[in-house]
């Protein structure tokens, strides 16, 4: 069972799922938010103390007016780590969060014991053109081209969030990602710092963030360990569940 907290840093309260006990296990979520703890996750509370937040500007944690870039957002975890006294962590990112796991470990290389990366924005732009601008879809397209499976697609536009709060995480990542759209053009000079056990998870049917990106992570993280998923979209943790959590489980372990 995850318990709920609202921890304060920087004047701004986020909302916090928390569960397990053992080595810190973060959860960085991408641009949808994270309205429930994702499900893979209860596999992971019997070894880790797993932490699931909300990013300030997103769901019902605070939308701070400092919030202006992924910088800010890298900076303010590294401040709300330290409150929460965490000093060595495993971290997962999905897509934006993806990007800001690598950008807070760039930062901060000694302070993380393991990366995983799914489906990461961050590092190269989304082919140009409408058909991968998510920021030109409508919410029903972005469904869609969330997700592979149609069953998938009907169970999230039959349960849409409410309207407010789907307005306040747009506009929140559009102040993160709308120009230059879903990357850091410095990022790639960085990356070498990244010298952390890497797990990169993609989708081969992912048309927000294409697998044709993987090459280049694979180049500039020539030691990460790479799974890509057939029949899946965006999100591997939720059209594949089952396959992707015994890989991150593995890969954990591991390390």
């Amino acid at each position: 069972m995850f318990s709920q907290s609202w921890p304060e840093v920087n004047h701004c309260r986020t909302r916090l799922r928390r569960a397990g006990k053992g080595a810190s296990l973060l959860y960085l979520h991408g641009a949808n938010g994270v309205p429930h703890v994702p499900a893979f996750l209860e596999k992971f509370t019997a070894d880790w103390d797993v932490l699931v937040p909300e990013h300030p500007g997103f769901g019902e944690s605070d939308d701070p007016d400092w919030l202006e870039c992924m910088d800010d957002l890298a900076y303010f975890y590294l401040d709300w780590l330290d409150q929460l006294g965490i000093e060595r962590l495993h971290a997962v990112g999905s897509s934006l969060g993806g990007w800001l796991t690598m950008e807070l470990a760039i930062r901060q290389p000694q302070r993380f014991a393991s990366l995983t990366l799914i489906g990461s924005a961050g590092l190269a732009p989304p082919p140009p053109g409408a058909e991968h601008n998510l920021f030109r879809w409508t919410p029903a397209q972005l469904v869609r081209n969330t997700f592979h499976d149609e069953a998938f697609v009907q169970a999230a536009l039959a349960t849409p969030p409410d309207a407010e709060t789907a307005a306040k995480n747009r506009h929140t990542i559009a102040r993160l990602g709308w120009h230059p759209r879903l990357h850091h053009p410095m990022l790639h000079k960085r990356l070498h710092r990244l010298t952390m056990p890497v797990f990169l998870a993609w989708g081969e049917e992912d048309r927000v963030l294409p697998v044709t990106q993987v090459p280049e992570f694979q180049r500039l993280l020539p030691h990460a360990e790479t799974r890509t998923y057939p029949a899946c979209g965006h999100l591997p943790q939720v059209e594949q569940q089952a396959a992707f959590t015994q890989d991150l489980l593995r890969f954990l372990r591991s390390v």
